[in-house]
């Protein structure tokens, strides 16, 4: 999936302020489990509701890898029951695609349009062997909570990311 088919797939009547969840997974999934995944997404997000009142939501698997999920909150607010109903959702899915969503360790990156992870302590290794440049993009999950960061900050070069202060770009090839 290239960005343009994110933004693409993005419903376009939803607020630039909705709220983002991100959650990566600890694995890319096989086409069968990317289907079976976005039906269980679809029918979470068109049940969901707080304090008894319809979210508008959304929810897709993307990349292969990643749930994103949005709540535009122009008609009603998300509750923490509403959140914790997310959670539940994400858990159950986690058992029962024996993966991680909650794995803040593992960075991944876009190479080839393809999702690639690295465990957080291997960054500088794929820097120092040219494996990933400052310019490979990087999905900055951490910073983005709203549809508009999602467009706009998701997807940056390693340089512009929160990884860069952490890691020496001295001995990286520039292009990539």
């Amino acid at each position: 999936m290239q960005i343009d088919s994110l933004v693409a797939a993005l419903p376009q009547d939803f607020a630039d302020n909705s709220k983002v969840w991100i959650f990566q997974g600890s694995r890319a999934f096989i086409e069968k489990e990317q289907t079976e995944i976005n039906e269980q997404l679809y029918q979470f997000y068109t049940q969901w509701v707080s304090h008894g009142d319809p979210v508008k939501g959304w929810a897709k698997l993307v990349y292969g890898q990643f749930i994103v999920v949005l709540a535009d909150e122009k008609q009603t607010q998300i509750g923490g029951c509403s959140t914790d109903g997310m959670m539940r959702m994400i858990k159950s899915l986690e058992r029962q695609y024996s993966v991680n969503f909650f794995d803040r360790l593992m960075i991944t990156f876009l190479k080839n349009e393809k999702a690639e992870m690295l465990p957080f302590t291997q960054i500088q290794y794929a820097l120092d062997n040219n494996h990933i440049t400052e310019n490979t993009l990087i999905f900055n999950n951490a910073i983005v909570n709203t549809k508009k960061e999602l467009l706009n900050q998701w997807l940056v070069p390693l340089k512009e990311s929160w990884l860069a202060s952490r890691v020496s770009f001295k001995s990286s090839l520039t292009t990539q």
